[in-house]
């Protein structure tokens, strides 16, 4: 069942049918996020959505979901639900962590051999949370791309978040990475944005006690592929993958948020 706060945030956000619209009645938004949310949960082909749940056809939820996502509406809500854990003093701006996963994949758009499963089909997440452990951006490309090519735009994908006092934010004050992301080509664009890179250097020895901080980038990942949808991509089109991934990105948020409030400060 969908949380009557979660629709109360999303519910204006979704993109209003025509007044004379052409064919039967559309089955209610609500139910179909309901299958939606089904199909994220427990990964079935769309096609076995069960209809004695109401949630209509399994093709119907999939439209719906490609309607939304070329409205924006699960971008929309990630940044909502960021914004009110921002106004409740719970995002961590002192540093984010970036990181890289792979998930085994159909062959489409942004996919490609993997080089940690026998080169097998497959595409990387890549992802970058608050200190936290919040996400706040994710990138899927294929799975042979170097990490060290989405660092920048993990980092300018955040984002602008509201929720306090002042403009909105969307740089972290450091970044922290591992060996994978060692490199001029990064640490220097970093400075620029006015962001202290915290990068273990090849060769050298480890920076004592980054693990521990770089732990919550790892957590989130588990977090997010705990939908079964995404720890493996089904879907061939890049943006409706992406606009999954966006939604788990929110579920995340707003169990944070809830946790937040029910325990205050």
């Amino acid at each position: 069942m969908v949380d009557d706060g979660l629709w109360a945030r999303i519910e204006p956000l979704l993109p209003p049918w025509p007044k004379r619209s052409p064919g039967p009645k559309p089955v209610d938004d609500r139910l179909c996020l309901q299958g939606i949310l089904y199909v994220l949960h427990q990964d079935i082909a769309w096609r076995l959505l069960p209809l004695e749940l109401g949630f209509g056809s399994g093709q119907t939820c999939w439209r719906r979901l490609d309607r939304w996502q070329r409205a924006g509406v699960s971008e929309k809500l990630h940044r909502l639900l960021l914004a009110e854990l921002n106004a409740a003093g719970d995002l961590d701006w002192s540093r984010a962590c970036v990181d890289g996963s792979h998930v085994r994949a159909k062959k489409g758009e942004a996919t490609g051999p993997s080089p940690v499963d026998r080169r097998k089909t497959g595409s990387k997440h890549h992802l970058i949370c608050d200190g936290k452990g919040t996400p706040l951006h994710v990138i899927t490309t294929a799975a042979n791309v170097n990490d060290i090519t989405q660092t920048l735009d993990l980092v300018d994908g955040i984002p602008s978040v509201a929720g306090r006092p002042g403009r909105p934010r969307r740089r972290p004050e450091s970044v922290l990475g591992d060996k994978a992301y060692d490199s001029k080509a990064v640490r220097r664009p970093l400075r620029h944005r006015r962001i202290l890179p915290v990068i273990f250097r090849k060769g050298a020895p480890n920076i004592k006690g980054l693990g521990k901080l770089r732990y919550v980038v790892e957590q989130t990942f588990a977090l997010l592929h705990q939908f079964k949808r995404l720890a493996i991509r089904w879907e061939r089109r890049l943006e409706l993958h992406d606009a999954l991934v966006s939604l788990g990105c929110s579920l995340i948020c707003w169990r944070r948020l809830k946790k937040a409030r029910s325990h205050p400060r």
